[in-house]
Order: C-alpha cells, then sequence, then structure tokens
C-alpha cells in the first residue's frame, strides 16, 4: 500500500438474515480503522443470490449500523453491478484464465454448493458454468491479526466463478469489487480465510494489486461453540438486543472488546467510541475465539444507563 494512498475499507453483508452480531463487530473493527486513518467506510450488500435475499434483511442491516452510529460513506449493492463483473470476466476468459464448461447437471438442483445454484441447461441434462484455470502454485499473505499465512491452492483444482458468462458468483464479484471501489485493507472473520487464496488466484489473473488482509476471530457461544441461529437462536442477532432496550454505546463497547483489549494491563474496559478510534490496534487482535460474556454486556449497559441518568438530571 502506498503511503500516501487513502485508506478504503468495507463491510460486506448478505442480506439473506438478520445482521449477525459477528457481522456488526466486524463492521465496527471497519468503521474504527477508517476513522483512525481518515479514511473511507463502504457497505456492500451482497446480494447476488436473488432467491435467498430479501429486502427486509436488507433494512435490518442498514437500521442496524445506524443504531451503532455507524455510517457508511458509500452503500452498494452487487445486484445493481452486474455488467461491470461481466466485462472482468470476459477478460479472464480472454486471457485463458478461465473456461466455459459444460457439465452434467446434479440430480438435486435445489441444494445450494460453495458455488450457488446451477443456472438453467443449455442442454437436456447438461449446464454450463465457467470455471477458473488454477494455476497450482501456493499462496502466501501476511495477515495484519494472524501473520504469515500459506496455501498451496492445487486441491482448490479448477474452481466455478460464475454461473454463466452472464452470472458472476461470489469470489469473481468479491474480487472485482474490491478492486473498483479501491479497498486497501479487508478486514473480515476468520471464517473467510480459505476464501483468500481463491480471491488473490483471481487477483493477479486480472492484474489487480492485492490489499492488505486481516481475519479476525470468530464469536463463540459460552461453550466454545460457533455462534448459530439454529443453536442459539434470535441470541446472535443485533436485532435482538436492539429489542431488549440495550443502549448502542454499551454494544459498541462490548462488540469491541470481543477479540481486542487495549494495551495497557490496567486499562478500563469502559470505552467509549473516541477511545476506541484513539486506542483500537489491529495488530492486538487476537487468533483464539471471542466467548460472548453477557455478564459484561449487561454490566456495560449498566454504566452507560447510570452515565446517562447522571446527564438527564
Amino acid at each position: 500500500m502506498n503511503a500516501n494512498q487513502k485508506t478504503i475499507v468495507r463491510f460486506a453483508p448478505s442480506p439473506t438474515g438478520l445482521l449477525h452480531i459477528g457481522g456488526a463487530r466486524t463492521a465496527l473493527f471497519n468503521y474504527i480503522f477508517a476513522k483512525q486513518r481518515g479514511g473511507k467506510f463502504i457497505l456492500r450488500i451482497e446480494d447476488t443470490d436473488k432467491e435467498r435475499s430479501e429486502k427486509k434483511y436488507e433494512e435490518d442491516i442498514l437500521e442496524g449500523l445506524k443504531w451503532l452510529g455507524i455510517v457508511p460513506d458509500e452503500v452498494y449493492r452487487q445486484s445493481e453491478r452486474t455488467e461491470i463483473y461481466k466485462r472482468h470476466l470476459n477478460t479472464l476468459i480472454k486471457n485463458s484464465s478461465a473456461y466455459v464448461s459444460l457439465e452434467p447437471r446434479k440430480q438435486n438442483t435445489t441444494t445450494q454448493s460453495p458455488y450457488g445454484r446451477h443456472p438453467s441447461s443449455t442442454e437436456e441434462g447438461m449446464i454450463e458454468v465457467v470455471r477458473f484455470k488454477n494455476p497450482n502454485k501456493r499462496v502466501a499473505f501476511s495477515d495484519m491479526v494472524r501473520g504469515e499465512v500459506s496455501f498451496n491452492t492445487t486441491e482448490l483444482k479448477d474452481f466455478v466463478i460464475a454461473k454463466s458468462v452472464t452470472e458472476p458468483l461470489f469470489h469473481l464479484a468479491v474480487v472485482v469489487d474490491d478492486f473498483e471501489m479501491g479497498i486497501t485493507h479487508i478486514i473480515r472473520g476468520e471464517d473467510h480465510i480459505s476464501n483468500t487464496p481463491r480471491q488473490i488466484l483471481i487477483q493477479e489473473a486480472l492484474g489487480f494489486s492485492r490489499p492488505i488482509y486481516a481475519h479476525i476471530p470468530l464469536i463463540l457461544a459460552q461453550d466454545r461453540s460457533k455462534l448459530s441461529k439454529r443453536k442459539h437462536g434470535e441470541s446472535v442477532s443485533l436485532a435482538h438486543y436492539r429489542a431488549l432496550g440495550y443502549a448502542p454505546e454499551a454494544m459498541n463497547n462490548f462488540l469491541a472488546l470481543l477479540g481486542w483489549h487495549p494495551s495497557a494491563s490496567d486499562a478500563s474496559e469502559v470505552l467509549s467510541f473516541a477511545d476506541l478510534v484513539a486506542q483500537f490496534q489491529l495488530e492486538r487482535v487476537q487468533k483464539g475465539g471471542a466467548v460472548l460474556d453477557a455478564n459484561k454486556l449487561n454490566w456495560l449497559n449498566k454504566h452507560y444507563a447510570k452515565k446517562k441518568d447522571m446527564i438527564d438530571m
């Protein structure tokens, strides 16, 4: 990254469910990081999954960020950017980095795969997809949280990047958007680490510069299992805490402490947004999972409620 280059980050949720508190924390970390550097925070709604994306979930994302005080500098929707993806997809096909593949249709076409739903058949029982031609090499990158990370991409084989020449999928759309929007730093959950080598290969094939990565730890339940709606219900969503009447200041403070702590060992855990901007360091984010402690959230909420009562007196 050029020293004079403006910092630009993005939060890129899919509107397929209520905003997860892990997503809210990712947005917060990105927002703080941008504010520290006088940079730009972009909200990108990744709504290319037409069957699962719903307007009510997009509205929940927007309302949740607004409640936390996170104000995007720009907002984009992937569904409105199809022509941009098509242009770059054609570039990959023309430079032999990708190819159209006619393949047998799977028996159950309603089942989601890592590449999305399959397109309409071009022949009876056959479909066309676009596969990336894997150069089968080792990819390494420096992560601001995890240090040096290396992958052997051979096991990825020639992976699918589009359902057809007009329907790009996740990995291609993400790479194109990050380049077109000038993203300098990608701060996202550790569950995206496995996506990074695919995206780096696509970046290289398109001649794009590589952003700086930071993969933050997952938020875990008390039993150290991954927070999921299936297992933990509505408590995984930001809307749940909004509905219960928690103060947004308390939630911001709480989310920031999930996987990060101020550098001073005796530092207060009560941190205003200004404090977070002054003290937050990505390099101090822990590698291991962050356990959600409702007791700490309740303690912080009481503090901010008491502070508000004193101001209102």
